[in-house]
């Protein structure tokens, strides 16, 4: 049993959308430090491992570790009804997932069936990466927003302090570069120079719920995944994106 309660429910809803962006079903495992899921999407080209530690809940009460198997969508089309200043609570009643909304006046609740969603990913994959680029959030979906004109895939370069971006489709090419020192760019580190092409609309949703006032992290490898990272206050949001190679 557990029951755990947030303050900002509308906080809440906007890590759930981070996750729903790639899979509709996944399991919360609800543990003494925190709640945590991974899970491939659908097609297996993305990965997610998200976490959120139990000091970001105003109460967090747990008897014994609980995955709990939950039809994400359905679990933000709930949220989705989140009002300013409600508060919510969760907690696990008669083999259901119970939230209850509340304010200083008023209770709304909603009961959603566990369900059982299968074997999860063991562990994230292990890549030595060999550069790293820290960019803003808003300058990043603007560059993925130009590409998207173009392209349905985008490319990146990185050298030394220098990172690039690509696309190339049957309506004409993008090169934008950007320096170490640019305002785009909060930090690069490339021990080795890197480049790889990804699908753009899973990227897109990768990095959506990215807080336009936050920063988004790469790391890179030549023919590997790319790692994506970026935090929504205290919940951190990792995802990993295989390359495109072309046929």
């Amino acid at each position: 049993m557990f029951e755990i309660k947030i303050d900002d429910a509308k906080y809440w809803k906007s890590i759930i959308n981070s996750i729903v962006a790639l899979i509709d079903e996944g399991s919360l495992n609800i543990t003494k430090e925190g709640i945590s899921l991974k899970a491939m999407d659908p097609s297996g080209i993305s990965m997610i491992s998200f976490f959120m530690p139990n000091k970001a809940f105003s109460k967090y009460t747990i008897d014994k570790n609980a995955s709990v198997g939950l039809n994400l969508d359905n679990l933000s089309k709930v949220l989705s009804s989140s009002r300013n200043g409600e508060q919510l609570v969760m907690k696990e009643s008669s083999g259901r997932f119970d939230m209850e909304f509340t304010t200083q006046n008023s209770k709304r609740r909603y009961k959603l069936p566990i369900i059982d969603v299968g074997k999860e990913p063991e562990k994230e994959p292990k890549i030595d990466f060999e550069s790293f680029v820290e960019v803003k959030s808003d300058s990043f979906k603007e560059i993925l927003k130009d590409a998207t004109l173009l392209s349905s895939y985008i490319g990146f370069k990185t050298d030394k302090s220098t990172f690039v971006v690509l696309a190339k489709g049957d309506a004409g090419e993008l090169e934008e570069e950007h320096l170490d020192s640019a305002d785009m760019i909060k930090k690069i580190d490339v021990s080795k120079a890197t480049s790889a092409t990804f699908n753009l609309e899973y990227l897109e949703r990768i990095v959506g719920g990215c807080p336009l006032d936050s920063s988004i992290t790469l790391h890179m490898k030549n023919d590997e995944p790319l790692k994506i990272d970026y935090k929504i206050g205290e919940a951190s949001l990792i995802y990993y994106l295989a390359p495109y190679i072309e046929g």
